[in-house]
This record gives C-alpha cells, sequence and structure tokens, in this order.
C-alpha cells in the first residue's frame, strides 16, 4: 500500500512539472473565467461549476454522492453470520481556489465548507446457525439482528491543495484536488431485535469509541470543460 501511494505522488508530481515546463506558464488573470467539472474520487461521484471571481481566486459550487455497499465484509470468528455494510454520502459544496505564485499555476491552495445533507454508515450482523442455552432452542430469528449506525450529517470545512491549473488554457484540462474534510462529531447508535436487542445498551460505549473519527480523505480527479 507504502508503494502504491508512492507511485501515485510520483504521477502527480510529474505531472505537475510537466504542466509548468510544457507551454503552459502563467497565462494571465482567471477572473470571469467560466468552467464546468466532473469529478471522481474518494468522496464519489459529482459536478461542479467555477467562476474567477479574482486575478488568482475562483469560487467552485458543486455536489458529490457516493452509496456503497457490501455483503460479508468480514467474518467473525466462532459466530457463522451474515453481514452487510452500506455507506451513503452526498453533499453541495461552496470551494475557494487561490493561485499563491505567479511561476506556478499548477500550484493551488483550497479551502471551504461543505454541508452533508447525507452522511451515514451502518453495520448490520445476523447469525445463520440455531443456538442451544440448555434445552431451549434459538433460530436465528431468535436471536435477531444487530445494527451499528453512524450518522456525520451537517457542516463540515475543508482545506487541501490542488495541482495543475485551474482553468483550461484552451477547451479542456484535468487537474486533481487533495484535501480533507473535517465532520462534525458523530453519531453512533446500536439497536437490535431478538435477544440482541440488549446491546443498545452499549450504544454510549460505541459513541465514545468513534467520536474521533472525524477526517473524510479526498483524493479527486477533476475533468474540467471551459464555457
Amino acid at each position: 500500500m507504502k508503494k502504491l501511494f508512492l507511485v501515485f505522488f510520483l504521477a502527480l508530481f510529474v505531472l505537475t512539472k510537466r504542466s509548468n515546463a510544457q507551454g503552459e506558464p502563467f497565462t494571465g488573470p482567471i477572473l470571469n473565467q467560466k468552467s464546468l467539472h466532473f469529478n471522481a474520487g474518494t468522496q464519489g461521484l459529482g459536478a461542479e461549476f467555477s467562476y474567477g471571481v479574482l486575478s488568482r481566486a475562483a469560487l467552485r459550487l458543486g455536489v458529490n454522492f457516493i452509496p456503497v455497499a457490501a455483503n460479508n465484509p468480514f467474518e467473525i470468528s466462532g459466530f457463522n453470520s451474515t453481514s452487510k455494510l452500506t455507506a451513503s454520502f452526498s453533499n453541495i459544496h461552496l470551494l475557494a481556489d487561490f493561485t499563491p505564485f505567479e511561476n506556478a499555476s499548477g500550484f493551488r491552495l483550497v479551502g471551504g465548507a461543505a454541508y452533508f445533507m447525507n452522511a451515514n454508515g451502518n453495520l448490520q450482523v445476523q447469525p445463520t446457525d440455531k443456538y442451544t442455552y440448555g434445552d431451549i432452542v434459538l433460530s436465528p430469528n431468535d436471536v435477531g439482528k444487530l445494527n451499528m449506525n453512524v450518522n456525520w450529517k451537517g457542516v463540515a470545512p475543508y482545506l487541501g491543495i490542488g495541482l495543475l491549473k485551474a482553468f483550461p488554457n484552451h477547451a479542456f484540462n484535468v487537474n486533481l484536488d487533495l484535501g480533507s474534510y473535517y465532520l462534525r462529531q458523530p453519531a453512533a447508535r446500536i439497536s437490535g431485535t431478538g435477544i440482541l436487542e440488549s446491546n443498545s445498551s452499549q450504544t454510549g460505549q460505541f459513541q465514545q469509541n468513534i467520536k474521533g473519527y472525524r477526517f473524510l480523505p479526498v483524493v479527486q480527479v477533476n475533468f474540467n470543460f471551459k464555457i
């Protein structure tokens, strides 16, 4: 995994150098320039409208969404069960791009905020075997299901950097964003059915255990069309 990240960042460095070396110096103010972006990355798929508000600064208004679902993502030793992991994130965001150096137009500082209309993660576990307690035999339905839910809905600030030019010189270009959202402290809940219903009493401990999980990393490729 470390080697993969090293190769990725080396590739970004090469792309940035090529952008600055192959006839793409600072081309003047970006004031009033406009472009439409389609993007893909760790926060899913999205679209943005970008507008140059100053000679070296632009605003981006956009939306992103990511639905994820996985069946049986892990196994619990000694406990035969099925599990389902789901995550659903969607946001509307306003970001500012600032190009601080005239001779390095491929480097941008990026900041702003997003409102996450939806930011949920849920794990459901259900046993598949019967369980015997003395003379009592419990079916999987008697044992029940266990649900663990986490919600980060709300406003989240963003800070990061951008690589490659904010606007196309001609009709189209590609650039990248690297950064992170700082999500609100998550609201956690455990619920269950059957004999697993009593696990709801562990909600407080679950909340305590995940309260520090607030960063949403962003590694994103933007495909930009000048308008």
